[in-house]
């Protein structure tokens, strides 16, 4: 009996404050066994995770998947690296995009979906602190405006 829906494994929330997501990809990833009952256990890190492109295909580096406890002498290495599976279309856009420079591949979160393990890959640009910044300040004053509506609403004026 297979699994239904969307399990979330992992998600990389920095990433979100450190590039500007300019667009979004699903991909599957090349796993071997012991790796896949690791992440059955939501054991996983993508801190510090990013995609390359080689001779055409789109690997995943330096994603932490610890080695399963039950495993033998079959377990997987924690930190190797891991080729997505994408169409040929999407993996061409990728390279072209990520040649035009400034833009790198970026993973989001890592989930089964319909018992698959899938990556979120994000096309990004580095932001500047500045930015950061700026970010913070429009969030903080995003909040201010909600919590004095909120209250205005309560007749708390």
């Amino acid at each position: 009996m297979r699994e239904k829906g969307r399990k979330v494994i992992v998600s990389n929330r920095k990433a979100r404050h450190d590039y500007a997501i300019l667009d979004t990809y699903e991909a599957g990833i090349m796993l071997v066994g012991t790796e896949v009952k690791s992440l059955r256990l939501g054991r996983a890190s993508l801190v510090d995770a990013f995609a390359t492109v080689d001779d055409g295909e789109i690997f995943l580096r330096n994603v932490h998947i610890p080695e399963y406890t039950q495993g033998s002498w079959t377990n997987h290495e924690a930190r190797r690296t891991r080729k997505l599976l994408l169409h040929r279309g999407e993996i061409e856009r990728l390279i072209g995009k990520t040649r035009e420079g400034g833009l790198t591949l970026v993973p989001l979160s890592m989930y089964f979906s319909d018992g698959n393990v899938k990556v979120e890959l994000a096309l990004a640009r580095g932001k500047k602190s500045h930015d950061k910044r700026q970010d913070l300040a429009k969030r903080d004053a995003e909040r201010e405006i909600t919590r004095a509506l909120g209250r205005r609403a309560k007749g708390m004026v």
